[in-house]
């Protein structure tokens, strides 16, 4: 018969410390995905404003929101997106990923029901398209923006959606482009399909008359996803601003360093905010919103609350 001897005392107390360790460790990462948690439903709004419109031009207020991922039952959510209708925007730009849920799309339309009082535009996102599935949190830590691979048993009702966005009066811009007058301006409007899936196609700026690139005029463009292929080519192409979502603004952000990824080739410090883009000779500005919703499998933000941004445009001086 064999008798186990007792662990020597250095052992017993090494075996003791490492259970400790291991259960401060496990109670720091339930604190953190706690408070994670409840950041997201911290809504901010962020206010920005550019010179951008030509001399003598009436200011426009564009509200720009992404990244809703909306799920079944998300009421402050939902309040929160009705509210933004007490801010008057002149234009509304939608710049995709509202769905992540197959039953998400009456709870979108009906949350997004009194923005669609104003005029407005949209792109949709791969969370458009296909609804999310747990992934590992360290492949999107690692920061791989490789192409989803989905399947029609995933898909969103992605054409009801766009259909009830045509309903309420905004414009689909997905691979066109579009041009209204807003306030007096006339705003040249283009946008492609999601760059994450590959489906972009840059359909250039409205024709209109043989002088319109005369006339007073401001060029916006729109991506769900930015990546670096597709600022290029708008930069190019004379854009004036490009407004884009996608990266939850790294959606874990590290205090006095900021995002960890952006599951994209844009580079972390361009994450989310205004900035400008440059490419060989000519410039734009770019607005990365940090988004509005997160995965319903990562429903977590650090550090990045969530935001809508009201850019004021206004003439140059």
């Amino acid at each position: 018969m064999v008798i186990s001897s007792p662990l020597p005392k250095a052992a017993s107390r090494a075996v003791r410390v490492g259970a400790l360790a291991a259960a401060a460790a496990t109670a720091s990462a339930g604190v953190a995905f706690g408070y994670g948690l409840a950041q997201t439903t911290r809504f901010v709004l962020r206010e920005e404003s550019l010179a951008l419109l030509p001399p003598g031009s009436e200011s426009i207020k564009v509200l720009h929101i992404s990244d809703i991922h909306m799920v079944p039952r998300q009421e402050l959510k939902r309040r929160w997106l009705h509210s933004l209708a007490d801010l008057k925007p002149d234009f509304v730009v939608n710049t995709g990923d509202n769905l992540g849920h197959p039953k998400g799309l009456d709870p979108l339309l009906e949350a997004l029901g009194p923005l669609m009082a104003f005029p407005g535009a949209f792109v949709p996102g791969s969370n458009c398209y296909f609804a999310p599935r747990p992934k590992n949190p360290l492949r999107y830590l690692a920061n791989r923006a490789d192409t989803p691979r989905n399947s029609p048993k995933h898909q969103l009702p992605w054409e009801q959606m766009h259909r009830g966005f045509g309903a309420g009066g905004w414009i689909n811009l997905t691979n066109r482009n579009h041009s209204l007058a807003v306030r007096g301006t006339r705003l040249d409007l283009t946008g492609v399909d999601d760059p994450h899936l590959g489906l972009e196609r840059f359909a250039g700026w409205p024709a209109g008359s043989s002088t319109s690139s005369a006339a007073p005029h401001l060029r916006i463009a729109l991506t769900h996803a930015p990546y670096q292929r597709v600022l290029d080519a708008f930069t190019a192409a004379d854009t004036d601003l490009v407004l884009a979502g996608h990266t939850h603004g790294g959606q874990v952000c590290l205090p006095g360093y900021g995002a960890l990824v952006t599951n994209c080739d844009l580079p972390t410090w361009r994450a989310s905010g205004l900035n400008r883009w440059d490419f060989q000779d000519k410039s734009t500005e770019l607005n990365v919103s940090a988004g509005i919703g997160t995965s319903r499998f990562a429903p977590v933000r650090i550090a990045c609350p969530p935001e809508a941004v009201l850019l004021t445009l206004t003439a140059r001086g």
